[in-house]
């Protein structure tokens, strides 16, 4: 068991390292796009970042600011659920992170329950951290990273992609920069890690499945939990077919799938009137974070026939 423990923690850490590499090799490259007025992605030049990076290794320093406050978020939300794990004596693993050589660096991070959870208010617990405390590491990352930003008439126009504003974000945009398109804003890479951050809020938020936002709805309604995911599976297949925006479509369909039952827990004590109040607070944070249009193409052709 030790010697397994063992390799899973060097597992862990070799993603972590992973993950901070790509994520800092891409955060050069918000760097660089953000110096010049670019937009921030390119899919089909991103990779050449890392050709850039095997032949002067220094311009990883550029791309700390983005990876170092991106992973803070992502660290701050699984250590929430983790330490509300220990909290209530429930088995979890330390954070898997999932690195990727595009777009983002990665896709996130989980941890793994290991023991059960032994009733409502537990699984509330562990569902309502992680959002919180990610919450709390991207508002000071998300303030900073603006007042970094500036306008860039134009900017939109360079680009074949557009990314949509949470309203919290738009929020912020609307004191700062009075007047400006937000496509035209050019986010500073800090700017950007939280833009990420709120997105992942508000996906995990989701009353779906094993999303924290099930763990919420289960641990509120129990097997009424089943009727609010697919309430929301519908809303994701609406907003589909009227954002276009493809993610919505698969997500639906993956908790069409897999999303639509919760597992049981034991001791379905109601929740008091403070995790009540905390759950209305997680809605009001998913719908300050959500973007009904995460990533937008701007082209007159269809993507799909």
């Amino acid at each position: 068991m030790e010697a397994y423990s063992a390799r899973r923690l060097l597992l862990q850490l070799f993603l972590l390292l992973l993950t901070f590499f790509t994520t800092t090799a891409l955060g050069a490259r918000l760097a660089q796009n953000f110096a010049a007025n670019l937009p921030p992605f390119d899919l089909e030049t991103d990779i050449y970042i890392f050709l850039a990076i095997w032949r002067k290794p220094s311009l990883l320093l550029a791309g700390l600011p983005y990876s170092l406050t991106l992973l803070a978020i992502l660290l701050a939300h699984e250590f929430g659920h983790y330490f509300a794990c220990q909290f209530h004596q429930i088995r979890a693993s330390l954070p898997y992170f999932l690195p990727v050589p595009l777009g983002f660096g990665t896709f996130g991070a989980f941890i793994r329950l290991r023991s059960a959870i032994g009733g409502r208010a537990a699984l509330f617990d562990v569902g309502i951290a992680g959002p919180l405390a990610g919450m709390l590491a991207t508002l000071p990352a998300l303030g900073i990273g603006l007042a970094l930003s500036r306008v860039a008439p134009g900017l939109s126009a360079q680009s074949d992609v557009s990314f949509g504003t949470p309203l919290l974000m738009r929020a912020l945009e609307w004191f700062l920069f009075p007047g400006a398109d937000p496509a035209d804003i050019n986010l500073h890479p800090v700017a950007r890690a939280a833009w990420i951050g709120l997105l992942a809020t508000s996906f995990n938020l989701l009353p779906v499945g094993q999303f924290d936002g099930g763990h919420l709805v289960y641990a509120r309604f129990g097997e009424k939990h089943r009727w609010v995911a697919l309430g929301a599976i519908a809303a994701l297949l609406a907003l589909w077919a009227a954002t276009f925006f493809h993610g919505w479509l698969l997500v639906a369909l993956i908790m069409a799938w897999i999303g639509r039952k919760h597992f049981a827990v034991v001791d379905n004590t109601p929740l008091g009137p403070g995790r009540r109040l905390l759950l209305a607070l997680a809605a009001v944070i998913f719908l300050v974070t959500f973007i009904p249009a995460p990533v937008q193409y701007n082209t007159d052709q269809p993507l799909w026939p």
